[in-house]
Parts: structure tokens; C-alpha cells; sequence
């Protein structure tokens, strides 16, 4: 018995989940971050840079985002649903060729001025701050941090990303870093490195999901070939049963597989998850069914080799309960009469 499974499920996203509901950047801008490292490069220019490694990194899951400087505090891209490209346009357009002169580094204000923002954020939010640590007027950045922490608990976590070159700027960043158990430190040199800065991405961003344990396979009698199972996922939208471009390479793995034994026949089973009316989703798992079983019989497949039907939820594969579970139980399956 051969069988195919086709899951209506986003698949990009299909083994991740997020970690946090929102991020925000938060650049420190003042006179220090204007003054060049070690390699002879501003460490505004370097933070820039660094931001847009982490953006191309990121996934697409359902974040908010927001760019925000400090030192002074300006709002650069203010929260809105996460576009690496819409980051990417603010990222870029932080001006990096100010004057040192004069510019004090009020980061404890820079931390009072950010809280508003956070307050209005709901979920779990990650605040990342691209700082060299010195801070030479206003609050302690350590106590307000700390103060950030007592408000807002686990739904808040701050990292650092450090471009500290003195023990004074150094220990500011510790602090900060120590106020927040969840923090997961870094440096220039993360991002320099494409292992490291993959997994400082996933280490604050998202998880990987363990996928759903396969249903036990009944025993079979004596002399009965093992049932081969091959998995293909299409980009169905909810409530959707339209055949669509990206899926044609699919389905056309699928002929050529149905092509090798000319004499089997085959059922199209579609199903649907539990959201909506079990009338409703009868019908919309046979659309499923006939959408598949008419592509294959345009392109060359015998209508008298197939048959469609449709279970709607009665079938499920996987947890309902659960938001991937449902997207995973959006599917047509193929197999052997």
C-alpha cells in the first residue's frame, strides 16, 4: 500500500515557534558609539551592520517589531508587524556621522523612555540593546533595569549586545545583562560568525517544535510489504482548497509516482480540522479531494484509476488543540485501494 500526504500547512514556519510575541532594537547612539574599535571602524557603523545580520536572520513568525534610539531617545520605526525589509529601512537610516562633541550618554533615561512602549506590548517582548556600555549622565542604567525587571517579570527579557571597550562600560553591560535571567549575551564578534549569530537568533527569537509522533502502523498479516508513507507539504490557506502554482512541483512528483504501476487505483481522501461546523468541513474536504484528483486527471492521470472522498474533521492526524496541529491536519492523502 503506497500512501501520500498532503499537508495545508505553512511549511517555512512548520517546525519553528516563536519565543517572544514582540523585539525591540534599541541603539545607543550617543558620542562613544561615534568613536571607532579596535578594527578602526565606528562602533555605530559596526551596531548597524550587526542589526541587519540579525534582521536577514530572523524567521517570519507573527512578531511585532519596533527600531528605537537612545541617547537621544528617538522612535525609528515604531511597533508594527515584523517586515525584515521594514526593519532592514530603519536600521539603515540611523544616521551614523553626528558629532562626538558634547554628546552625553544618558542610558538610564534612554531605559525610563522606552518603558511607555513596553507598556503597551502585550505577551512576551525582547528588548536588545546595541550599547558600549558607557553611561556618564542621569539615572544608574543598572537600576533602571533592574526597575524594568520588577515591572514586567518574564514577559520581559533585555539582551545585550556589547561593544564595550573600558571595565566601566564592560561592568554597565554585565549589570544590565544580570538584571534579566533570560538574557543571552553577545558582541561584534557574534555576528561576524554565521553559527554563532544563527544561534543567538534562535537562542532569543524562536524554538524548534519536535514534530508530531507518527500514528502506530496496525499490524499487518504475513507476506504484506511494509506501507511506504512520503509526505509532501502545499501552501493551502485556511479554508482554501484552489490548487496553486507552488504546488504544481508537488503534484507533479505525485503523477510521476502514480505513473510508475499503470494498473493501481487510488482514493483521494481530503480532510480539514476541527475549526468550523462539521457540515462545513465535509464539504470542504471533498473540494479538497476534487481539486487534487481533477489536477492529476488534466495531466494525464485515468479518472476510472481514482476515486475522491472526503472525511472532513473526522480524521485527524494530529492535536486540534493545537494552532500547527490544526495546519497539519488541512490535508489530502493518497493511497492504494
Amino acid at each position: 500500500m503506497l500512501t501520500f500526504s498532503f499537508a495545508f500547512a505553512a511549511t517555512a514556519n512548520a517546525k519553528m515557534v516563536k519565543k517572544v510575541d514582540n523585539f525591540i532594537l534599541f541603539v545607543d547612539q550617543s558620542g562613544s558609539m561615534a568613536m571607532r574599535n579596535a578594527d578602526g571602524i565606528k562602533k555605530i557603523e559596526k551596531a548597524k551592520s550587526d542589526m541587519l545580520a540579525l534582521n536577514a536572520a530572523i524567521p517570519a513568525l507573527d512578531y511585532n517589531s519596533a527600531v528605537v534610539l537612545f541617547a537621544p531617545f528617538e522612535v525609528q520605526c515604531s511597533p508594527k508587524p515584523y517586515s525584515d525589509a521594514n526593519v532592514a529601512a530603519a536600521v539603515n537610516g540611523i544616521d551614523a556621522d553626528y558629532q562626538i562633541f558634547n554628546r552625553r550618554t544618558p542610558m538610564g533615561a534612554g531605559l525610563d523612555d522606552i518603558n511607555p512602549i513596553l507598556g503597551k506590548m502585550s505577551g512576551k517582548t525582547a528588548l536588545i540593546i546595541f550599547t558600549d556600555g558607557e553611561s556618564n549622565y542621569g539615572a544608574d542604567p543598572v537600576a533602571v533595569a533592574k526597575n524594568l525587571y520588577a515591572k514586567y517579570g518574564s514577559n520581559l527579557c533585555v539582551h545585550v549586545v556589547s561593544y564595550a571597550e573600558s571595565p566601566e562600560g564592560q561592568a554597565v553591560v554585565d549589570g544590565i545583562r544580570a538584571a534579566f535571567p533570560c538574557s543571552v549575551p553577545a558582541d561584534g564578534a557574534t555576528f561576524a560568525d554565521a553559527g554563532a549569530l544563527n544561534k543567538y537568533a534562535k537562542d532569543v527569537f524562536y524554538a524548534d517544535m519536535a514534530e508530531p509522533a507518527p500514528a502506530p502502523m496496525a499490524p499487518m498479516a504475513p507476506m504484506t510489504p511494509a506501507k511506504e508513507v512520503v509526505s509532501f507539504n502545499l501552501n493551502f490557506g485556511f479554508d482554501k482548497y484552489q490548487i496553486t502554482d507552488e504546488m504544481i512541483p508537488v503534484l507533479e512528483q505525485a503523477k510521476m509516482i502514480l505513473d510508475e504501476d499503470p494498473a493501481a487505483t487510488y482514493e483521494i481522501s481530503g480532510h480539514t480540522d476541527s475549526t468550523g461546523t462539521e457540515a462545513y468541513n465535509q464539504g470542504l474536504s471533498e473540494r479538497r479531494a476534487n481539486s487534487v484528483m481533477k489536477w492529476l486527471t488534466d495531466n494525464g492521470i485515468s479518472t476510472d484509476r481514482l476515486e475522491a472522498k472526503g472525511y472532513g474533521e473526522l480524521s485527524p492526524k494530529y492535536d486540534n488543540s493545537t494552532k500547527e496541529g490544526r495546519k497539519l491536519n488541512r490535508r489530502v492523502d493518497i493511497q492504494t485501494k
